[in-house]
């Protein structure tokens, strides 16, 4: 039996994407409905109604190839009327999706706070494009999983607050927070102020901020870089590393990177210990 704080408890985001396809194909009627979600940059064909054979199974997406990496890479719908005569896109996919014998196809991404976590299909095996009516329901299918995912999210990102939370002696929690959100919004204007003299006060305010939750004779602070006390401080707020990178302007790999070396820093094995651990030294507060 899970724990009110366990992650596991979110449920598997291919029935969200299942559920969306079967409600697809019984609004629009499109021949062959299908997708998957996308994994480190790469799209996952796992969902399939209509399909008569198993060629696109499975199937990975890079971005820019085909009409699915097309998407990827816009983060817009995009539609072909004959998929192996059309010129807007590259072939790369042809073999399994002539051997389904689909022609025109539209692709949506689903879009979630920026970034691109999956794509749905609608597919005909005539050349006939399926026309505004059916690419509108696609774009709708679409939106009701996005808003889906961002709230399964949203409650993943309070569990990790409660985690933290609850590793941390009782007390006045909601000021706590408020305090550690003010800390990290101060760590994120400094990055854009250009003047060094308010750049140097808005840093020295934040070590403030951070010095509130140390220890009364804290241990010898661990020479950490700015943008690793950064990356911390979004992780302390329940940040993922696409959600910290987003609100850094770094991009998930970077974050990783940072917190990895931060982890070694603090002699940290999870990313939960590394902020109980910074928070111990006076590095956050």
């Amino acid at each position: 039996m899970h724990s009110s704080t366990d992650i596991s408890l979110r449920p598997d985001d291919g029935d969200a994407f299942r559920q969306a396809l079967r409600s697809l194909h019984q609004r629009s009627r499109i021949p062959v409905v299908f997708g998957g979600q996308v994994r480190e940059h790469v799209l996952n064909l796992s969902q399939f109604i209509g399909a008569r054979t198993a060629a696109l199974r499975g199937l990975d997406v890079r971005t820019e190839a085909g009409l699915g990496g097309r998407v990827l890479a816009s983060a817009r719908p995009a539609a072909v009327a004959d998929y192996g005569a059309d010129r807007s896109i590259t072939h790369d996919y042809d073999g399994p999706v002539h051997a389904e014998g689909i022609r025109s196809v539209v692709a949506v991404p689903v879009v979630v706070a920026g970034a691109v976590r999956g794509v749905l299909y609608g597919a005909s095996r005539c050349t006939t494009p399926l026309g505004d009516r059916a690419t509108d329901v696609v774009v709708d299918a679409s939106r009701r999983l996005a808003g889906e995912v961002a709230v399964r999210d949203e409650v993943d990102r309070r569990l990790r607050l409660l985690r933290v939370a609850q590793s941390e002696p009782a007390g006045d929690r909601f000021m706590v927070e408020e305090v550690r959100e003010l800390h990290a919004e101060l760590r994120m204007i400094a990055q854009d102020v250009e003047d060094e003299a308010l750049r140097a006060r808005l840093g020295a305010a934040s070590r403030r901020l951070a010095a509130l939750g140390a220890a009364p004779e804290p241990e010898p602070v661990t020479p950490l870089s700015p943008r690793e006390i950064d990356v911390l401080a979004q992780i302390a707020l329940g940040c993922t590393n696409a959600e910290a990178g987003r609100r850094l302007g770094l991009r998930p790999e970077t974050v990783k990177a940072y917190l990895r070396s931060a982890m070694r820093k603090l002699d940290a094995r999870t990313r939960l210990a590394a902020v109980v651990t910074a928070r111990r030294r006076g590095l956050l507060p």
